[in-house]
């Protein structure tokens, strides 16, 4: 007999209901990439940007004091006794520009730092040097490399090790499920060395991104790879199907935005800001930038943001090892519990059998 058309009709309702219940995990990702990045990047402004007027005179104090109220929380001015105080205040990212006053107004700034954050202060002080009858001298004591001149090539290059890292999650832990979790955390370590090491070929003899300290770039990106990849292949034996948005929450919504790659926690919400403090993908581009241009100054704590992401992603391995044996463990007792079912039910079948005869 052929099936009927209330079959056909239940058969379509249910694969209908099937693709409705997938459809939420791309929608959830549409709304949650919209807040992050918009709520992250759709309107920059300064808070506390740490700047410098260069002088000790009662006059430097003034104009300090009048950017300083004028800003009404948007910017952070100091004075400094002199030029090379704020160069070595650019250098060491305690400041993001330092005007020095006078006949022929300069302003300093550190694009390797942050070029959004330079435009910014250039914007500034070009209206105080206008103010004052004079055209503004732009000096970059800090800049970057000639293939990056924006200084968001490093940003992008965390998008590419990132991309790399977390769709490999999927791969590792859907096609990879049979095997042991050992197994998969070894791809996981394995896998995060080969991201790193395109990524490293991106930032040196691909595009130039760096002219300088590639294998240390290339060590901080196979550490940040690794622990992502590691979180996601433990993250997978809980999350199932929703690893893939799990990740996505973890590495592109919550870590991109606050990177610092694009802008600076100084011209973000507060937020996203506070994020820059721990988050791994800011570990990376501040250790990266602080590796390539700034002498390594501040560099111990960016590695250690990395290195607590990594060992993260290892307690994460092992926490779902221990469960991954419970559920073995579980299923085995199931097993040997439907096998002494069944062998009673054919010992009391024989027994019937015997007592017929």
């Amino acid at each position: 007999m052929s099936a009927g058309p209330s079959s056909a009709s239940g058969s379509t309702a249910g694969a209908l209901r099937h693709v409705l219940s997938h459809l939420i995990t791309p929608l959830l990702m549409c709304i949650g990439m919209g807040l992050a990045y918009l709520g992250a990047f759709h309107a920059p402004a300064p808070h506390d940007l740490r700047v410098d007027v260069v002088g000790s005179g009662s006059s430097a104090q003034v104009l300090a004091q009048a950017l300083q109220d004028k800003g009404d929380g948007a910017l952070s001015v100091r004075t400094v006794a002199d030029r090379d105080v704020a160069v070595s205040h650019l250098k060491t990212q305690q400041s993001y520009g330092a005007y020095v006053p006078g006949g022929r107004p300069e302003l300093m700034v550190a694009t390797a730092s942050s070029d959004t954050s330079a435009t910014v202060v250039q914007k500034i002080f070009t209206e105080v040097a206008a103010g004052q009858g004079a055209p503004l001298q732009v000096t970059d004591v800090a800049p970057t490399a000639e293939g990056d001149p924006t200084g968001q090539g490093i940003f992008f290059l965390l998008v590419a090790v990132s991309i790399g890292s977390y769709a490999s999650v999927a791969v590792i832990g859907g096609a990879g499920a049979v095997l042991a979790l050992r197994i998969r955390a070894g791809l996981a370590i394995g896998t995060s060395l080969v991201v790193s090491v395109i990524g490293a070929a991106f930032a040196g003899p691909v595009f130039g991104l760096v002219d300088q300290g590639l294998g240390g770039l290339w060590a901080m990106a196979w550490l940040y790879s690794a622990g992502i990849l590691l979180i996601g292949v433990g993250l997978h034996t809980f999350l199932k199907r929703w690893t893939t948005l799990g990740v996505m929450l973890l590495f592109v919504m919550l870590n991109f935005t606050s990177s610092g790659g694009i802008f600076r926690p100084e011209l973000q919400p507060g937020f996203f800001g506070s994020l820059h403090s721990f988050w791994n993908g800011a570990g990376f581009v501040e250790g990266v930038r602080s590796h390539v241009y700034f002498g390594g100054h501040a560099l111990g704590g960016h590695l250690l943001v990395l290195a607590l992401w990594a060992v993260a992603g290892l307690v994460v391995v092992g926490v779902a090892g221990l469960a991954e044996a419970k559920r073995r463990q579980a299923a085995a007792e199931k097993a040997r519990e439907a096998v002494l079912m069944r062998t009673a039910a054919d010992a009391e079948e024989e027994m019937e059998e015997a007592v017929g005869v």
